[in-house]
């Protein structure tokens, strides 16, 4: 019985002993990455407040940062696009919204969202107007990347905002660049895509970027807010409560109808994200399918929709029964493809099994049609090589052969009446003044020879007719 009793009491040692550990490395871990430390609270909220106004050189500076990222966007460089984004002020009001929120600050949060419309307004303009004037029309890879919003960008606005802040709350003013960076990294290309959008009138474009904008904008604002309240920056207060009383509920107000539409915004994100992984395992599980050994897939898409989602393929080989194509379908819930159409596609009457002696034939007729490329580009080769420049060939005839009036140059095809075999030759036609001595037409016919690098020439020499009057 003691010995039962005692048992117990050993574990709740053992465990408490663990929870111990756990505690005093979680109180290491708590005084390694303190934020605290090095921290002023008032010059944090000095600073943001100081970068918030957006006047004089702020206004130009960010002027020239979207023209330089534009350009970026447009070239398609990396590069350009982080060399503005290093010049770029639009930390400045985003972050004071955050802290006006953290704070309770009425005045700072209108002040903020005033300096935030003007920033987004010079923003779009300046974009608008490069794109307006720019040749290049076509819209790149990294344009694109900014007209669909996905998770990703979520954790770039929240994590380069909580950069941003713990680089403000820092004494000195050593890492406010690089969090500025982190946070225009979220801002700057989507508000220049949105300007593409608008100078070539494609509104898909300027929603898809401006949505994008917002999602960045919100949670950079939210990150900023969460770490002024986790910094304990003092909170605003009035003098007369029910002013107070009336900032605190606009503030809740503004939050509320930012926060709303966002957490939708949010879950479709995350919805959409979700449908396209488990919609690329799927098509990996098809890929490795037992059924799918006689089948190749030619093509895969995946499209999101609320309605509705799909996943089509295009196959070739043996037809897939309604059996299979039923199997499948039931394969897709198992991976969170709820509410999801499955389409093939077998655009080819009969069926084509690619077995290897196919696939040998396949690759022996792309070696012949290699070899057949190569054949032609240097026979283009060699044709252009003996192209005759005309103007310069009259100029030398002028001075080696000056009883010649005209010529022309052609390549000839000749047939051979009795073996009907033909050969291209190139060959001149001569107009001389008067009829050429049988030593002339010979070395004119060398002198061409060596001139003209050919192996052989036909030269049709004809005298020039004389009009006579009856």
């Amino acid at each position: 019985m003691d010995n039962i009793l005692q048992e117990p009491e050993d574990q709740n040692k053992k465990y408490s002993k663990w929870i111990s550990v756990f505690r005093l490395w979680l109180l290491k871990f708590e005084q390694f990455a303190n934020l605290s430390i090095d921290h002023d609270n008032q010059e944090t909220i000095n600073r943001i407040e100081k970068d918030i106004e957006f006047r004089g050189a702020n206004v130009w500076i960010l002027f020239c940062a979207v023209i330089i990222a534009s350009v970026g966007l447009n070239v398609n460089s990396t590069a350009v696009i982080i060399g503005a984004m290093l010049i770029s002020p639009l930390m400045g009001p985003i972050m004071g919204i955050g802290l006006a929120i953290g704070i309770n600050d009425s005045l700072m949060l209108h002040k903020s969202l005033k300096n935030y419309f003007i920033m987004m307004l010079i923003s779009i303009i300046a974009a608008t107007l490069y794109f307006l004037i720019s040749p290049l029309s076509d819209a790149q890879s990294e344009l694109l990347a900014r007209v669909r919003p996905t998770m990703f960008d979520i954790f770039i606005a929240f994590f380069g905002g909580t950069a941003g802040m713990i680089g403000c709350s820092r004494k000195g003013e050593k890492i406010t660049l690089v969090s500025g960076v982190a946070i225009a990294t979220a801002l700057m290309p989507p508000l220049c895509t949105a300007g593409y959008g608008l100078a070539h009138a494609k509104f898909s474009y300027f929603f898809g970027a401006f949505y994008l904008f917002f999602i960045n904008s919100f949670f950079i604002a939210l990150a900023t807010a969460i770490l002024a309240v986790y910094l304990k920056l003092p909170k605003h207060s009035f003098i007369d409560k029910e002013k107070s009383n009336q900032a605190k509920r606009y503030i809740t107000i503004f939050t509320i109808i930012v926060c709303i539409p966002s957490i939708f915004m949010a879950i479709s994100m995350i919805k959409e994200s979700s449908f396209h992984t488990n919609a690329i395992k799927f098509i990996h599980h098809m890929e490795g399918n037992p059924m799918m050994e006689n089948i190749q897939i030619l093509k895969s898409e995946h499209k999101y929709s609320k309605k509705g989602s799909t996943i089509a393929f295009t196959l070739i080989g043996d037809a897939i029964t309604d059996d299979q194509k039923k199997h499948l379908e039931k394969k897709l819930p198992e991976f969170g493809l709820q509410n999801t159409t499955l389409i093939l596609h077998q655009p080819f009457e009969h069926d084509i099994k690619l077995t290897g002696e196919f696939a040998e034939d396949l690759y022996h007729h792309n070696i012949e049609l290699s070899e057949q490329i190569t054949q032609y580009k240097a026979e283009i080769a060699q044709l252009q090589q003996s192209m005759v420049n005309n103007e310069q060939l009259a100029k030398e005839f002028a001075i080696q052969f000056p009883d010649i009036e005209n010529f022309s140059v052609t390549r000839s095809v000749y047939t051979d009446i009795e073996t009907l075999k033909t050969d291209t030759i190139p060959t001149i036609c001569i107009t001389w003044a008067q009829q050429p001595s049988a030593n002339e037409v010979s070395k004119l016919k060398q002198w061409l020879m060596v001139r003209l690098e050919l192996e052989q020439i036909k030269i049709i020499n004809q005298k020039k007719e004389t009009n006579t009057k009856n």
